[in-house]
């Protein structure tokens, strides 16, 4: 069974939450977190530590709106 990679976000999509795979030197690279803001090309996604990744769209091979994360246990 092989994968199928879609990128199935658009800029409509700023404010949810999102999964990323992109390419970088060696392989490819996963980000998973809000999507704040894509101006120029530049995808902008705010991580559970509050870190935010740039991610150049055009090195992008799949990604998609996903559900809200699930509360951490102890931290309800």
């Amino acid at each position: 069974m092989v994968a199928r990679l879609v990128i199935a976000i658009t800029s409509q999509d700023i404010g949810a939450r999102i999964t990323t795979r992109r390419r970088v030197p060696g392989g490819f690279r996963d980000a998973v977190g809000v999507l704040v803001s894509w101006p120029d090309g530049l995808l902008k996604v705010r991580k559970r530590d509050g870190t935010v990744v740039e991610i150049p769209e055009e090195t992008l091979v799949a990604a998609k709106v996903v559900p809200a994360a699930p509360p951490r246990p102890g931290r309800m």
